[in-house]
């Protein structure tokens, strides 16, 4: 039996739902994963969403925050890449609608397995840093990383492995 106060309970979840908002991601270089993770977790008050090997992410609610961090991708102490993680793939399909409009230039990104996900994303090309926006559609099982970047650590040539293959690149 449905009662009142269980739909004024699901009503709070669905507009819950609703409101999830984007959050810009900031993926940084680290030399000590481990210390890392201690620090950001006492100076965030959250645990880590995700830990692997030379990998770790944090979804910070306050404030709105993705953090990525990598060991052995780059000088420890640098900005590996930035983003913003959206809330859906209209999200980045309306992202790559603007960026489309704007003239920028980019690199569209469907299924790919990258930094422990499967994603939908595009890489709009900055000045100096590129930026990427991208929804998390599943778990997947590798690093296996995308963009040809070797200041970030990326691996030159390196390619996003499409889900159910297998990848050659070294970028990870």
């Amino acid at each position: 039996m449905v009662n009142s106060s269980t739909n004024i309970n699901l009503m709070l979840f669905e507009f819950q739902e609703e409101s999830h908002m984007s959050r810009v991601q900031l993926a940084l270089n680290v030399a000590d994963l481990d210390a890392s993770i201690e620090f950001y977790t006492k100076l965030f008050g959250t645990e880590p969403a995700k830990i692997r090997d030379g990998y770790a992410n944090f979804a910070i609610a306050d404030p709105p925050l993705k953090l990525i961090l990598f060991t052995g991708m780059g000088e420890p102490g640098s900005l590996n890449h930035i983003g913003v993680e959206v809330e859906d793939v209209d999200a980045v399909g309306a992202m790559i609608s603007r960026a489309n409009d704007l003239g920028l230039a980019q690199e569209i990104q469907e299924d790919v397995s990258c930094c422990f996900a499967v994603q939908d994303k595009t890489w709009v090309k900055g000045p100096e840093n590129d930026w990427e926006f991208y929804y998390v559609k599943a778990d997947a099982p590798s690093m296996s990383c995308g963009i040809a970047d070797t200041a970030s650590g990326w691996a030159e040539g390196a390619e996003p492995v499409q889900v159910g293959t297998s990848s050659s690149s070294t970028c990870c």
